[in-house]
């Protein structure tokens, strides 16, 4: 029974569309749908409805095709590898040959309803399944194993791969791509390659995406598990093509599966953003004032939000504001930039909260969008006020700069370059407290100011004269003073030329 089962299965994988639009219809099935819909269907038929006029009918539909099928099988079986399940029935039949391959590679028996499905890829869109998930299997206690799969093109798919345009140089638009996953029926499976693995394809190697090196210390590199691109190194054409995939066998499962996709760019999906994700903006304001409507129950009153207009992706004015419609943020980022970024290196994660941010929850904002619009370069940032408004918000240093061209007095320039007639330093020159030159008094006590003409027609004030100057040259010329009765009572201190007393001694 066990045998027969996977015999049928076997059988099922190599039909045709037609083949299984026939199966399908005389089970009572919609044949409607792509290969790779009818052939899951096709297999869940078998694994829950298995009965003799089933396994009747895809005989027949098998026959049809390859009349000898022990002749066919032994010419597609890979050289070298033993039979894993020869055990299921000792008579050297057409049973013991085709149980334990599928479609090249050799296949478990899998549980019923056992079927690993693997993640939809933004930038793949699956037109064909040549090969489904298959297990990867291995052969003996080695750690490095070879495992083989085999997959014919048919003409319309030949035809759609040459006439593909040119993404890029040496790609195409529609492309054979292999995607490995750990071999788990729970869930959708992310794309995760073997410890080890290399690729050979009709006997060349493959490119397989290297480790991108990690910028913090005692990180390891990461590889990029995405899909890989075969379609150089296939015979395009009804010969068959062989795949090999090393890997190293160390304790996980692994299934491999082949697609024909056609591929996208990161401006083929920022066109569909723009066309089928774009926020109203009165909706953007409906939001703004959900997050800042009064709550009774919260201390603290928000009566605005800020927004950054520089993207945290590259650190420069935003473009295409986007953002994730799950996360709770107002905050964007560069639509563009970000799908650049995805396109090289896939994470899709929120850059502001770290979040998942699939391509499908992304959206443009149409509010902020508009403010980019009407506001300056300048203008990094702008808060969100209760009424849905909002203000742009100038830098700092801005304002501080503001500041002090408000809080600076204005002064007159005084001309200090010009040396004074009697020899004296330019320092002594006019510096009196209304900064205005050539007035006689100072504004200090004892200092008097006597102006003399300059060599280039200025005016140069001499601040060197004071009144105890003048009273010690009165007195040498004409003898001692005589002491009046106020100097005797109170001798006047002597005092500089910047008043101060002489007798003091200043340390600095």
């Amino acid at each position: 029974m066990a045998a027969e089962l996977v015999e049928a299965m076997n059988m099922v994988k190599s039909f045709r569309v037609s083949d299984l639009q026939t199966l399908l219809a005389s089970m009572g099935r919609s044949k409607s749908g792509l290969k790779q819909d009818l052939v899951g269907r096709a297999l869940r038929l078998v694994q829950t409805e298995y009965s003799p006029e089933l396994l009747k009918n895809v005989r027949q539909l098998y026959e049809s095709r390859f009349p000898k099928a022990t002749g066919w099988l032994a010419a597609r079986r890979p050289d070298g590898i033993p039979v894993a399940y020869s055990s299921l029935s000792s008579s050297p039949t057409t049973t013991s040959q085709s149980a334990d391959y599928l479609n090249g590679i050799s296949k478990p028996l899998l549980t019923p309803g056992a079927e690993v499905k693997l993640v939809p890829l933004p930038f793949y869109q699956t037109l064909e399944t040549l090969l489904p998930p298959t297990e990867l299997i291995a052969h003996n206690n080695e750690k490095l194993q070879d495992s083989q799969c085999i997959f014919e093109l048919t003409p319309n798919q030949a035809d759609q791969i040459r006439n593909a345009s040119e993404i890029r140089p040496g790609s195409r638009s529609i492309q054979v791509v292999l995607r490995i996953c750990y071999s788990d029926s729970i869930g959708v499976q992310e794309d995760q390659y073997p410890p080890n693995i290399a690729v050979k394809v009709n006997q060349s190697y493959c490119h397989v995406p290297g480790y991108y090196p990690s910028n913090k210390p005692g990180v390891e590199p990461r590889r990029p598990c995405r899909p890989i691109n075969i379609t150089p190194w296939l015979h395009l054409s009804s010969v068959t093509n062989r795949v090999t995939i090393t890997w190293g066998n160390f304790g996980k499962r692994y299934s491999v599966a082949v697609y024909l996709v056609r591929v996208f760019t990161a401006a083929d999906l920022f066109n569909q953003l723009k066309l089928c994700s774009v926020e109203n903006p009165d909706r953007c304001r409906e939001r703004i004032q959900d997050k800042l409507r009064f709550d009774p129950e919260s201390e603290i009153a928000t009566t605005g939000l800020r927004v950054s207009l520089i993207c945290p992706l590259v650190k420069m004015r935003l473009g295409v504001p986007c953002r994730v419609l799950t996360c709770a943020h107002l905050q964007c980022f560069d639509a563009v930039f970000f799908l650049q970024m995805n396109e090289k290196k896939p994470t899709w994660t929120c850059p502001v909260c770290d979040k998942p941010a699939p391509f499908e929850l992304l959206t443009i904002d149409g509010l902020l969008s508009e403010i980019l619009k009407e506001t300056n370069e300048d203008i990094e940032e702008i808060e969100y006020l209760t009424d849905g408004s909002w203000q742009p918000i100038r830098d700092e240093k801005d304002k501080e700069r503001e500041r002090e061209r408000s809080s600076t007095p204005e002064y007159s320039v005084v001309d200090i370059c010009i040396p004074e007639a009697n020899g004296h330093s330019p320092a002594h020159s006019s510096t009196s407290l209304t900064g205005r030159p050539g007035n006689g008094s100072m504004g200090m006590t004892g200092v008097t100011a006597a102006p003399t003409a300059a060599p280039g027609g200025g005016v140069v004030v001499d601040l060197t004269l004071d009144d105890s100057s003048e009273e010690e040259e009165g007195g040498g010329a004409g003898g001692e003073s005589e002491d009046t009765e106020d100097s005797a009572d109170s001798p006047t201190p002597k005092r500089g030329r910047y008043n101060y007393d002489k007798d003091l001694v200043t340390a600095y």
